[in-house]
């Protein structure tokens, strides 16, 4: 048998070990991943969370959306294209951004559709499969530019617009739907930039529900204990487009709702110092 020279073995190891170190040297591809919060939390962006994205209106009024701008804090500017989304379609997209944000976005996010409707605390049945159907359609098809103090999406035309999801597939073979979220959406998630909402206390408002639901998104966006909204500004972010002493009325209801819940505690619609009516509150812990 031939021996192999010891002077090639070393230049064997020699080459072996540069290729070694060429491949430990090249940079890992970064995981772009929204953070990991809890089971009993759903997470919205602030700046989303405070706009009137979604808004609790009435069934059957759905307006059709094109570059509109979204009532917001001075510190955003939110322009949405599609149709008006509502607070069943606010719990839809906490959902499947709860669902992934286990995968690197981008990625597919596989999701049963019986265990979904079950999460947001709906029955299956064909109706509403249908009715989860046409919500991931409406997420699907409205798109956003948003521009903050720390960043922006879809401003400039070197930069498209953001869906709320970036698409889904249904497949019948397994009941679930595939879809994605696009990797920009971290951006929002930035600096602790998000809400975290109880789900298990959403899932209990009974009373006003969507009205609460919308007032809970709002309390979760700020840590102050006591809170105060004008209720010229809550009227206009609810995109409530009736008489102002209707929507107090509502408004009382929705606030004694979460007080019962343990959300928020001696609400209550009060003059400001400027001598307009303001709905003021202490958030619970």
């Amino acid at each position: 048998m031939t021996q192999i020279p010891e002077w090639l073995v070393k230049k064997a190891q020699e080459a072996e070990q540069k290729t070694k170190a060429k491949t430990n040297s090249k940079p890992k591809a970064e995981v772009i991943q929204l953070p990991l919060w809890t089971e009993i939390e759903r997470a919205i962006p602030n700046h989303l969370a405070r706009s009137s994205l979604f808004a609790p209106i009435a069934k059957g009024r759905r307006k059709q959306h094109r570059k509109t701008p979204l009532v917001s804090r001075s510190d955003a500017v939110i322009l949405f294209s599609g149709d008006q989304l509502d607070e069943a379609d606010c719990d839809v997209w906490m959902q499947a951004l709860h669902e992934a944000r286990q995968v690197p976005l981008g990625e597919p996010v596989q999701i049963n559709r019986a265990e979904f409707l079950r999460k947001i605390g709906r029955s299956k049945s064909a109706q509403a499969y249908r009715w989860l159907h046409s919500s991931f359609e409406r997420l699907s098809f409205g798109m956003l530019s948003i521009q903050t103090k720390t960043y922006e999406i879809g401003v400039t035309p070197h930069s498209r617009l953001i869906h709320l999801i970036n698409g889904f597939d249904h497949d019948p073979a397994t009941d679930s739907y595939m879809l994605q979220i696009d990797p920009r959406m971290l951006k929002m998630f930035n600096n602790a930039e998000f809400a975290l909402i109880n789900w298990e206390k959403r899932l209990l408002i009974e009373n006003r529900v969507d009205l609460a639901k919308r007032l809970q998104r709002l309390v979760a966006t700020s840590s102050d204990k006591t809170q105060r909204y004008s209720l010229d500004y809550l009227k206009e972010v609810c995109c409530h487009e009736g008489r102002m002493r209707d929507f107090k009325t509502s408004l009382q209801d929705a606030m004694e709702e979460l007080e019962r819940l343990n959300i928020i505690q001696n609400p209550k619609i009060e003059l400001s110092t400027q001598g307009k009516e303001q709905a003021c509150w202490n958030r619970f812990k």
